[in-house]
């Protein structure tokens, strides 16, 4: 409603046209105007407006029944004290009105430098130069009064232009500058906020919000004006909580509270400034202090009884429950079986290097043969012992075998099989 006309699209009677139009001018600055000669304007025009001195730049920003919700809320009263509107502005006004702007970074270095050189306290924040060049304001803030009226003698001289103060507080310095605040969107201040209401620290005890002044505080280094947002809500709330001013007195002991839901209606208590908090709804809190008032004491926080069954009582903090035992039992990983790659002989290593190598040796000799068993599987009566280090098993190669391929093996077999049939037709001949 501050900044969006949600009427625009609404066939308001044209007779009835509220005929003041509100503008916008640098850092959210926002005035009025009246309409004298019925320009079709839109929202986001430039144009150009009657001031005290001379003329003005801003753009159309709201008009109609609106604007006229926006006086009545601001106070501003309809009389002949509302300037007027000359026309839309034209692109030569617009470069005239860029030109005028371009001097505000310059002016405003070299205010500051002047201002440090007559060491008054005050801090120089903006400037904004009117759009016919001829007159700049001057937008500062300080905690004391400050004498500027030697400062706006030497402004004058070193400008040539028209000076005006207009002290301002850090809420509006912040409106001005503008910036991004820690919600990830532009300031309130910047955008629609233009009164400013006072914000205490009671706003946030209310919702219980921990004092942190790095945390309340925003681009200003005042609350933030956030804080007043949803304070109507938590004051509404809080009607139905029981101020509790002392421990409760139980059986099982005294209980402190430690914490308050304010909308789910529950509260914590702990007994003796045990770690272990125990939730229960305000009704419960209500009868227990009304019983501690009248001098009876209840066996427990959820009990009137000893003999009372717990399960009647409030099951309110069930579904923490039910989350704590969820992730509380840790799903143990599946270990993944090794892959049995087949790999070639010849890239096998000892797994234990220097441990039992003569018999790692024999056994990669073994390999290359067909039809032999394994050691682990040889007969018992066969000699175990070891042989000798620095020797091999007779009939075994280990360096010729370890760059065997499988398709040498197959090679040495045929050899073998042919030499074998040699010897045995040898064999024959001999015994013929």
């Amino acid at each position: 409603m501050n900044a969006f006309d949600w009427l625009s699209h609404m066939g308001l009677p044209e007779v009835d046209k509220f005929d003041i139009v509100e503008i916008k001018f640098k850092g959210g600055r926002k005035d009025y105007f009246r309409n004298v000669d019925y320009l079709s304007l839109t929202t986001g025009d430039p144009v150009v407006v009657d001031v005290p001195n001379g003329h003005h730049i801003g753009y159309v920003s709201l008009q109609g029944e609106l604007v006229r919700l926006q006086m009545q809320k601001r106070k501003i009263k309809n009389d002949d004290n509302i300037l007027k509107i000359y026309r839309v502005a034209t692109q030569k006004d617009i470069e005239k009105w860029e030109q005028a702007k371009n001097r505000e970074l310059p002016t405003l270095y070299r205010s500051k430098q002047i201002i440090e050189e007559l060491g008054l306290k005050m801090k120089l924040s903006d400037i904004e130069y009117q759009a016919d060049n001829s007159k700049a304001t001057f937008y500062y803030s300080a905690d004391d009064r400050v004498d500027f009226r030697e400062l706006i003698k030497v402004l004058a001289a070193e400008f040539k232009i028209r000076v005006e103060m207009r002290q301002i507080s850090l809420r509006q310095e912040a409106g001005r500058l503008g910036g991004i605040g820690v919600c990830g969107r532009e300031l309130c201040c910047s955008t629609w906020i233009h009164d400013f209401k006072s914000v205490t620290t009671s706003a946030a005890r209310y919702q219980n919000l921990s004092l942190n002044p790095s945390k309340l505080s925003g681009q200003c280094g005042r609350l933030k004006c956030c804080l007043n947002y949803e304070l109507d809500s938590y004051m509404a709330a809080l009607k139905d909580i029981p101020t509790v001013s002392k421990p409760l007195l139980t059986d099982a002991g005294s209980a402190k509270l430690q914490k308050t839901d304010i909308f789910r209606k529950l509260m914590w208590f702990s007994y003796n400034e045990d770690n272990n908090w125990h939730s229960i709804d305000c009704e419960r809190v209500a009868k227990i202090i009304a019983m501690n008032e009248a001098g009876e004491v209840p066996h427990s926080l959820k009990q009137d009884n000893a003999f009372d069954d717990e399960s009647s009582s409030s099951h309110s903090n069930a579904d923490l429950e039910i989350l704590d035992k969820k992730f509380s039992q840790t799903k143990r990983k599946k270990k993944r079986k090794p892959r049995n790659k087949r790999t070639d002989p010849s890239q096998q290593t000892n797994p234990n290097p220097g441990k039992n190598q003569p018999e790692q040796q024999s056994k990669e000799g073994d390999k290359g043969t067909k039809g032999r068993r394994p050691n682990s599987q040889r007969r018992k009566h066969t000699s175990s012992q070891k042989p000798p280090s620095g020797q091999v098993n007779q009939g075994t190669n280990p360096g010729n075998n370890q760059g065997n391929t499988p398709k040498k093996r197959r090679n040495n077999k045929k050899r073998r099989n042919k030499n074998n049939g040699s010897q045995n037709q040898g064999g024959s001949s001999n015994a013929n």
